[in-house]
């Protein structure tokens, strides 16, 4: 699929301190344009979800049963996702609860309660974590620190991962610290191998932050779902590549309204009968940007954009730095996907920093996880209506 949107004027969201300011592009991605014929066959990381009242093959079992971080893999795969995916009762956990209690007819609490527990039993079968092999091909990116210069920036093909960890944990929808925690020693864990029961995540930075991964690695991971492509039903190769490298399917809900409350810090999605298909924390405006509060329209989806800097949008920047095109990337300001709305300026997108979701304020857009908004811009159409709410 490729965006309808060639050289529009999007202004785009950096993290803050700075306001909506960049201009996208859909173009592709250099990276996912090399790999993406390969990239459309069998994924090997995908997940192979065992039918109802069946064991999952997951490989070796974990060291401990992981109830919250279970019941986070199967509420994403319900379509209310956690963002990240870390085994913790966050304020991104309890949003997924609200969502899916609302949508079961459920008291909504926000409590991962006996009520919501026993909603969720029939998916008892679907394991916290899974082993996985890094695949070879991964060994073939270069992963590099990319330079803080905006300058140095704009001279790169690509604003790629940065190193195995990252394209890992974003692949799973997790981080490199709660990775490291799931593969003690670079091992997976297991019965016997000295992780202690409820262990909380390292801290970072420090040895989780330095973990090695290597391709043909076995590691435990989130098993995270709903990732299988129709490779088929995607025209825009370097986006099916995007997909396949986020863990994200092809197959979603199509989305008649979308309402974002600026208070609760929440997305919520609706289909054509006005029924809540998917919810995902998301991070909004702040006192000196804030969220616009009103009825919009989608407009159009850009996949993989480049950027357009340009200093005299940008609130502390000086006028007198020369402007800069940025090339698309996970690490791009806007993440993967830009879903431009009828208000100028202002949309819904990724980030390149997805544990700052829910966490830290935006200059006015809507940010989620890069893997979220790969989800929801599947979702959406220009027939989409957008409410921005306090």
């Amino acid at each position: 699929m490729r965006s309808t949107l060639s050289r529009a004027a999007l202004a785009l969201c950096l993290l803050a301190p700075v306001a909506c300011t960049f201009e996208a592009e859909d173009q592709g991605s250099p990276d996912a344009t090399e790999t993406a014929d390969r990239d459309a066959g069998p994924d090997s990381m995908a997940s192979r979800d065992p039918a109802p009242g069946q064991n999952a093959d997951a490989g070796p079992p974990d060291a401990e049963a992981r109830p919250v971080m279970q019941a986070q893999v199967v509420l994403e795969r319900l379509g209310f996702g956690t963002g990240v995916i870390d085994g913790e009762p966050s304020q991104s956990f309890a949003n997924a609860l609200r969502g899916f209690q609302e949508s079961r007819g459920l008291p909504i609490t926000g409590e991962f309660d006996e009520a919501t527990r026993a909603a969720l039993e029939q998916w008892s079968n679907i394991p916290a974590t899974r082993v996985v092999t890094i695949p070879a091909s991964w060994a073939e990116t270069t992963y590099t620190p990319l330079p803080e210069d905006v300058a140095e920036r704009a001279q790169l093909p690509r604003l790629g991962y940065e190193s195995f960890a990252e394209r890992l944990a974003e692949r799973f929808h997790t981080t490199p610290v709660v990775l490291a925690r799931l593969n003690p020693g670079g091992r997976p864990a297991e019965p016997g191998s000295g992780v202690a029961a409820n262990a909380s995540p390292a801290p970072s930075p420090g040895p989780a932050a330095k973990m090695q991964f290597t391709p043909g690695q076995q590691v435990r991971v989130p098993n995270v779902g709903a990732d299988a492509i129709a490779a088929a039903t995607i025209d825009d190769r370097d986006w099916l590549a995007t997909l396949r490298s986020l863990g994200v399917g092809s197959q979603q809900p199509e989305v008649a309204r979308i309402r974002v409350d600026e208070s609760a810090g929440w997305l919520k999605a609706y289909d054509v009968e006005d029924r809540l298909v998917a919810m995902f924390t998301v991070t909004t405006g702040s006192q000196q940007d804030p969220l616009p509060i009103g009825d919009w329209q989608v407009k159009g989806v850009a996949y993989n954009p480049t950027y357009s800097f340009n200093p005299e949008l940008l609130k502390g920047v000086p006028d007198s730095k020369a402007k800069r095109q940025l090339p698309p990337g996970p690490n791009g300001p806007v993440g993967v996907v830009w879903i431009d709305l009828s208000k100028e300026h202002y949309g819904i997108h990724g980030t390149p920093a997805p544990d700052a979701i829910g966490r830290t304020q935006s200059n006015g857009c809507v940010r989620l996880t890069n893997w979220d908004a790969a989800r929801l811009a599947l979702m959406v159409s220009v027939r989409t209506k957008v409410e921005f709410r306090t």
